[in-house]
């Protein structure tokens, strides 16, 4: 192969750069969309380039954001509750595992997902790791970016932070880009049973979660730069677990419910 790369005048570094490269912006595609589609939803008049502004994609420049937002349809104006269904070929899917768990402890069922928060003109990114039986969320992160690494990563190993030897817990997502990246499959593999749906209908509790968060708490904190979204974030995770009672759970907090299960 390296004779091969002589003769075409390339090397084979420069060769899995560009493969790198390819990979990352099409993990970042993947991504964007249910991002796009949680805008919608909230902004139906937001255009292409005000979108670009906010979303600030790493990997692609305006002119190839404009492409794909074509690409993908959302140029069309949603229809109430619109969804669409992505694109995949060529990708990573599991099956959806959330009908097939009787649950009956914690750290057997856990449910994620990302949501955006809007803050100064610009978009950051929350990210959630819930465990759907207690309801406590094990791990959350606030970041700027939308990679992999900012997101689901740093969420996900906080919350394996609390599983004892031998527990090996479902990790339930919609089947965004974050969830099927190679750095997050790493994450998983042999530690954790990946699940996935296909839109954020097959992950509502992961959806609740969201706007609770959002709208109960951060939106009431009023953060004015990503130090304070990140503070505040903490708060709200703590007064949700901590303070926040669930008729699911008859009346306890998450923290409650896990500390009498655990006696």
């Amino acid at each position: 192969m390296n004779q091969v790369y002589r003769a075409i005048g390339i090397s084979k570094q420069n060769i899995h750069q560009r493969m790198s490269r390819e990979l990352t912006q099409q993990d970042e595609k993947a991504q964007l969309i249910g991002l796009v589609e949680q805008v919608r939803q909230d902004h139906p008049e937001m255009g292409a380039k005000v979108l670009y502004t906010k979303l600030r994609p790493e990997n692609m420049g305006r002119d190839r954001f404009l492409d794909w937002y074509r690409e993908q349809g959302f140029t069309i104006r949603p229809r109430k509750n619109w969804r669409r269904t992505t694109d995949s070929s060529g990708v990573i899917r599991f099956a959806n595992l959330s009908d097939s768990f009787e649950l009956n402890g914690v750290n057997q069922f856990w449910v994620s997902d990302i949501t955006y928060f809007e803050m100064a003109d610009k978009f950051y990114y929350l990210t959630f790791v819930m465990d759907r039986f207690s309801r406590k969320i094990k791990g959350f992160h606030a970041s700027s970016s939308l990679c992999t690494e900012e997101t689901t990563i740093p969420a996900l190993r906080m919350a394996m932070r609390e599983l004892s030897p031998g527990q090996r817990p479902v990790i339930h997502s919609d089947g965004g880009g974050q969830y099927y990246s190679r750095s997050f499959l790493n994450l998983t593999q042999g530690r954790l049973i990946n699940s996935m749906g296909k839109t954020a209908y097959e992950n509502p509790h992961a959806e609740r979660l969201n706007r609770t968060i959002k709208n109960s708490y951060l939106h009431h904190y009023r953060p004015d730069n990503e130090i304070q979204l990140r503070q505040s974030l903490r708060k709200a995770v703590r007064m949700y677990n901590e303070g926040k009672p669930h008729k699911a759970l008859k009346g306890k907090t998450p923290q409650q419910f896990e500390s009498e299960l655990l006696k």
